[in-house]
């Protein structure tokens, strides 16, 4: 009762330095929900959409390509761990668009060759086609919409592809004398995908395996196979019993191992964040604790009275323990409130921005996502608003400490 009763407003520089110290717990524990909310987002979503092309598990030969993997395939199938297993064909080709005005574009992607009915068990990336269809019959390919709007080709375009292959024995003939330029094969744009990734958007185009196969004269041959596990997080335990199912002729690249670099980039940056704008927290509280040694000074003679009525230095120690804890719960749940609101209106505040500013804030070519990702965590909620509150305790300790020792006689004698 007392702790509230000297928090009431009473137009004095005191309660504007209290409504100072709420404020700025507020910002604080506000920046760090948005902050950590945004960094586990982009921690999920990568993870998501590298899964979802790229599948938990890749098995290729030591040596050459693959050429008995419908075997390796069946081995692959009969351990528990694995959920799918789909043949891939991987290498870079040239594309040459052919539009009926103006000039031709070229551009060297990533074509991937698959097998639809495989493919569904091992990766979303089926699922992700915005326009047109996912048939790859016949001279038929899927590509990111990136690369569609680089190369400006929409559905029905043709294309005309050269692989590495043709460009190596044109290069081969041409010293032996041969001239005898290299002939593309010309492919039509049945569908665009958009896996909201930039760097699979903008350099992979999709084809059948046989026709890849053609590509890279591979015959019946494959590049390696993709698995995909029933859980992500048994990639390791797997890998260890497939080497041992299918010997040391194969090479076996789990998702965590091919992604190690920006995966473990994200967890620093998430830490150093927390860590350093956690700071915020403390610079509020150190408001909280002068609001206090200024309420300790204001109220001397009433800390006076209360000692000599009977009341002990605990009691007066908890009076204003209870105002730290008022004043940090106060900011803590405006915070709360104020950073779940960012968090859901981040993307239209980003578009407010460019539209003001035509400043990109968020480049799809720099961070790999078309809009900004978010994903709250009941831990790090936990962890931020708990610890933003024990700090404004804490910050209260000292002042309180201090208001406890005065003795009655020291304090009216003060005053």
């Amino acid at each position: 009762m007392l702790a509230l009763r000297y928090l009431r407003p009473k137009r004095t520089f005191v309660s504007v330095v209290t409504v100072i110290s709420i404020v700025g717990v507020m910002l604080g524990v506000a920046v760090l929900i948005v902050v950590i909310a945004v960094m586990t987002g982009f921690d999920r979503q990568l993870r998501d959409r590298i899964v979802g092309f790229n599948a938990h598990l890749r098995i290729e030969k030591a040596e050459g390509a693959m050429s008995n993997y419908e075997s390796v395939m069946k081995l692959v199938l009969a351990n528990p761990r694995v959920k799918g297993v789909a043949p891939y064909v991987l290498g870079q080709v040239m594309v040459k668009t052919q539009p009926e005005h103006g000039g031709s574009r070229y551009f060297v992607p990533l074509v991937r060759g698959i097998v639809p009915e495989h493919e569904r068990s091992v990766s979303t990336l089926l699922d992700h086609v915005e326009e047109g269809t996912n048939d790859l019959r016949g001279y038929k390919l899927l590509m990111g919409r990136q690369l569609a709007l680089n190369l400006g080709v929409g559905l029905g375009d043709a294309l005309a592809l050269y692989s590495v292959k043709q460009f190596e024995e044109w290069d081969t003939g041409r010293k032996r004398g041969d001239e005898e330029a290299p002939l593309a094969e010309d492919y039509t744009v049945s569908g665009i995908f958009n896996l909201g990734f930039h760097d699979f958007d903008a350099a992979f185009i999709i084809c059948s395996l046989a026709n890849a196969q053609d590509l890279f004269n591979l015959g019946n041959d494959v590049h390696g196979l993709l698995v995909a596990l029933h859980s992500p997080d048994e990639a390791g335990q797997a890998k260890s019993e497939l080497l041992a199912t299918l010997g040391g002729a194969y090479l076996i690249t789990t998702w965590m191992e091919e992604n190690s670099t920006i995966l473990e980039a994200l967890v620093v940056e998430k830490n150093m964040m927390f860590y350093l704008l956690f700071f915020i927290g403390l610079v509020a509280a150190f408001g909280i604790c002068s609001t206090l040694i200024a309420f300790v000074v204001q109220k001397t003679r009433e800390i006076g009275t209360l000692r000599s009525l009977g009341a002990t230095g605990t009691q007066v120690m908890l009076v204003f323990l209870s105002q730290s804890l008022v004043l940090g719960a106060l900011g803590v749940a405006s915070g709360f409130g104020l950073g779940l609101l960012a968090v859901a209106y981040r993307n239209d505040f980003l578009s407010f921005m460019r539209r003001m500013t035509g400043f990109e804030l968020f480049p799809a070519q720099v961070y790999n996502f078309t809009e900004l990702p978010a994903a709250l965590a009941i831990s790090d909620l936990v962890v931020i608003c708990g610890g933003s509150l024990l700090i404004c305790l804490l910050a209260g300790l000292i002042p309180a400490w201090k208001a406890g020792r005065l003795r009655p006689v020291e304090a009216l004698r003060h005053e």
